[in-house]
């Protein structure tokens, strides 16, 4: 199992960045690799670039600890394993997102980890361009 984290500052508060965060159907607003998205109960649909279907499994998003968890179940990524972590801690005027994924196969965490190196940064983004 390959585990996998990137983190950057922001510079909003901490809830203005867990607000986005927590839209779990609107990842697509600053996450570059997901062309679509849409929340269902806790079924998150996305459209990767490409056409690549993704479904996801929303298994946390605990607005106190400002965590939004998730796992992939089904569509086009081949994995065996997975769980995706968003924390957003706060940091003086600012806030860090830290983004952690463990995933099985290991080999995917290479073609996964530099998308979520692109949505950390679209996130960073989203937020300070408003």
């Amino acid at each position: 199992m390959a585990t996998l984290r990137s983190h950057t500052r922001i510079d909003r508060p901490a809830d203005a960045v867990w607000s986005v965060v927590a839209d779990a159907g609107a990842i697509s607003t600053w996450f570059p690799a997901i062309r679509s998205s849409s929340v269902s109960g806790n079924r998150r649909s996305c459209e990767l670039a490409g056409g690549i279907p993704l479904e996801e499994e929303i298994v946390t998003s605990d607005d106190e600890l400002r965590r939004f968890q998730y796992r992939i179940v089904g569509g086009g990524v081949p994995v065996q394993e997975h769980l995706g972590t968003v924390d957003v801690l706060p940091d003086g005027d600012g806030s860090i997102v830290v983004y952690s994924t463990e995933i099985e196969p290991a080999e995917t965490g290479d073609q996964l980890g530099p998308a979520i190196e692109q949505g950390i940064a679209g996130l960073k983004q989203h937020l300070e361009s408003r």
